[in-house]
């Protein structure tokens, strides 16, 4: 009997564990590469640019699985350089730095929004919590009163 109890308590647990242990899947998929600068997504081009103006800012964070604050890209790492476009205002376009004096153009595509993380439901969480406070004690008693009862 003791055995049977003792799985039955290591089952719980592991139950437990598995269904209140925090976690998130978090994980972005990109359709294309771009910049952020000044608030607004900037569109990478195969153009290459030779009239380049003025550094008017850098990458700030990097990431290719979530979005970030700042001035955001998914494929360019932190201290890339953004330059002004000679005779081209950069609410159109901006050049990106891809080796020193080489530049890509990157077309002005719309504001840039980063999202609020997904808040988990805690509804579905609680429920599941105590329909186990419930179930599981009620599972117990019955299993152990059916060895009692077994010759």
């Amino acid at each position: 009997m003791t055995v049977i109890c003792r799985r039955c308590f290591y089952g719980i647990g592991i139950i437990l564990f598995v269904l209140l242990s925090p976690f998130k899947a978090m994980a972005t998929s990109w359709a294309y590469s771009f910049v952020v600068w000044n608030d607004y997504v900037y569109v990478m081009t195969d153009d290459i640019v030779t009239d380049i103006e003025k550094e008017i800012g850098e990458v700030t964070a990097y990431s290719d699985m979530q979005e970030l604050p700042g001035n955001f890209s998914n494929e360019f790492s932190v201290g890339t350089k953004y330059f002004s476009i000679t005779n081209v205002s950069t609410e159109e376009a901006i050049a990106v730095e891809m080796q020193s004096g080489t530049y890509q153009k990157a077309l002005r595509e719309n504001k840039y929004m980063e999202r609020e993380p997904v808040e988990e439901n805690k509804t579905l969480s609680v429920f599941i919590v105590l329909l186990l406070i419930i179930l599981l004690p009620a599972g117990l008693f019955i299993s152990i009163k059916k060895i009692k009862n077994s010759p």
